[in-house]
């Protein structure tokens, strides 16, 4: 029924959430960076965070002790994406050397490579791990999504794509979605050599896309593009719910958004270094944060957690300013 207590519910807990939202600001700054952050990965289950670096470094970082606990140079291959595999200590990155575009098996724990992954023929621009299973795929500008088993070093499937590629898995490991061209499809993992099971399109959107990325519920799945364009979509049946509009970012730049943790919210980098969220309920812009930086950010929400983090020439955490929330003024 209209208006019962389920409604009433979830519209106190939009609000609270969007109150915090607004009262973000950053807790914490790393400033030791000598190049742009180009990745960023939190792990599912721990307090880990992991980032890659122009400077070259891959950093672990303990979240909930805000320290960094390891920094390790990649001076033959340089880095480019980071992402953790099921294991804290261990994760999957490409390189940035211009002519090795083998991902790598990473143990940050003695920092050895335990296996490589060769099939690309240039820049990987894509990487999504299936946190249940041991599988991931990574997309390149040499116009194929591969499909690897961390246990393998050949890939397991290929696909050809007409673009510049976006990859990711969503939570469970059932379906990838692959987006370019103005379009989002949608493949069941296990018979992906049968083709897209759905296809959806993002309105006549057909710059380059930069990143795609399922809500943790799986309902939802977003893509941004190069031309400021943050699309969410249904992810089972492609209705198209918002788009979000912020500046344009150059083709060395990447945007990339993140869904909150419950999934209500969207926040997103923009060309101009600013950061913005969104509403997905109802599609209106509810806080942001300028910036005198001019490349957008790599952007995360960190698992299960009112927190977020931005990366650019530094590293930043985003926390609650409890002070500013008038739904915690009666309890001090």
């Amino acid at each position: 029924m209209a208006g019962g207590p389920t409604d009433r519910e979830d519209k106190v807990s939009l609000e609270t959430t969007e109150e915090i939202l607004q009262s973000m600001e950053v807790g914490m700054t790393f400033r030791d960076y000598s190049g742009r952050i180009s990745s960023m990965d939190f792990h599912k289950t721990s307090n880990f965070l992991v980032t890659a670096s122009d400077d070259e470094s891959i950093r672990l970082y303990d979240v909930a002790n805000a320290t960094c606990l390891k920094t390790i140079n990649s001076k033959k291959y340089g880095v480019d994406l980071v992402s953790f595999t099921s294991h804290p200590t261990t994760v999957i990155y490409s390189s940035k050397n211009g002519w090795d575009e083998s991902l790598r098996l990473l143990s940050l724990h003695d920092n050895k490579y335990l296996r490589y992954f060769k099939g690309h023929r240039d820049r990987v621009v894509s990487l999504s791990l299936c946190y249940r299973k041991e599988y991931f795929i990574s997309g390149s500008l040499d116009r194929t999504v591969l499909l690897w088993d961390q246990r393998a070093e050949k890939c397991q499937g290929l696909l050809r794509v007409q673009g510049r590629p976006a990859t990711a898995y969503d939570e469970q490991g059932l379906v990838f979605a692959i987006a370019f061209g103005g379009y989002i499809r949608m493949f069941d993992a296990r018979y992906f050599d049968k083709g897209p099971f759905e296809i959806f399109s993002v309105g006549g959107d057909v710059s380059d896309a930069n990143s795609v990325k399922f809500s943790n519920d799986g309902r939802l799945v977003l893509l941004t593009t190069k031309d400021g364009h943050i699309h969410v979509l249904d992810s089972s049946r492609g209705t198209h719910l918002s788009t979000y509009n912020v500046q344009p970012v150059s083709s060395s730049s990447t945007l990339e958004a993140s869904f909150s943790p419950e999934g209500m919210f969207v926040i997103s980098g923009s060309g101009d270094g600013s950061v913005y969220a969104w509403s997905v309920r109802s599609g209106k812009e509810v806080a942001s944060w300028m910036s005198t930086d001019t490349e957008p950010p790599m952007i995360k929400w960190a698992p299960g957690s009112l927190m977020f983090v931005t990366g650019s020439s530094e590293l930043s955490f985003w926390i609650p300013d409890l002070s500013k929330l008038a739904a915690y003024v009666g309890r001090k």
